[in-house]
């Protein structure tokens, strides 16, 4: 395939998988393809046990413009339904997730970011949640996750207008965690996922459903804990000074 073809590009770089939305003709809209093809990629990453982080970005300067249009005249409601199932996807992947994002944010793009676990933005950035444009009505998972992320007042806002925030509005309402100047971004999210990469997969992945709510696995990590190794080696790196080796792993998905 050309790489000027709409597609989702990927690399694994010291643990940390990166995936970047390309269709550069389209300001990185998300095609239907596209939206296919992102969750057989994610169980793909989500089992290779050499993979401890995973960034979401867009190539050039935008992250996601959204999803083509184009796709919506032929079938607006498959349309909505495999972006939702790529979202679903993407907030479902077992180990943390960061979106790195330049220049626009909207629509389907949105979905993307505010699906990861943490958004990191560029100065310039903008976000927008965009279906009262197009008379589409917003899934009612996404709606929930925009919620609990910004709020029921800003995410009104942005649902009811349509109207683009720009990287400091978004960072006060909470649909971002870092702002970072212009030509910053990459070295910033380099650093910070190699953090992530160096900590325990356990912490994390409990952490991650206990965040997302899920309230009906604590004996099990519980029981994950207690067999993994990684509260001893911890303590020991701790007192011995020196950096631990976590060897837990988050299991393989059927």
């Amino acid at each position: 395939m050309e790489l000027s073809e709409p597609q989702l590009l990927h690399t694994v770089t010291d643990s940390v998988a990166t995936v970047v939305v390309h269709h550069p003709a389209k300001r990185n809209a998300m095609t239907a393809a596209m939206w296919r093809a992102l969750p057989p990629l994610l169980d793909t990453l989500a089992a290779d046990p050499g993979v401890r982080a995973l960034v979401v970005t867009g190539a050039g300067g935008t992250f996601c413009a959204g999803a083509d249009i184009s796709t919506l005249r032929r079938s607006p409601e498959e349309a909505q339904s495999l972006a939702v199932h790529a979202e679903e996807a993407l907030a479902a992947f077992p180990k943390p997730t960061v979106a790195a994002i330049r220049g626009h944010c909207v629509g389907g793009g949105s979905q993307l970011a505010a699906a990861c676990d943490l958004r990191f933005a560029e100065e310039g950035s903008l976000f927008g949640v965009t279906p009262a444009k197009l008379g589409i009505v917003y899934p009612a998972s996404s709606t929930r996750r925009l919620v609990s992320l910004v709020g029921p007042a800003a995410a009104k806002y942005l649902l009811f207008s349509g109207e683009l925030i720009d990287a400091e509005r978004a960072l006060r309402t909470g649909l971002i965690d870092e702002v970072l100047p212009e030509g910053e971004l990459a070295k910033r999210v380099a650093e910070f996922t190699r953090t992530l990469a160096s900590r325990s997969q356990l912490t994390q992945a409990a952490a991650k459903e206990f965040a997302n709510g899920r309230t009906d696995r604590d004996a099990y990590w519980t029981g994950q804990a207690r067999g993994s190794g990684d509260t001893a080696e911890g303590v020991a790196a701790f007192l011995e000074r020196r950096q631990p080796r976590f060897t837990w792993s988050v299991p393989g998905r059927g």
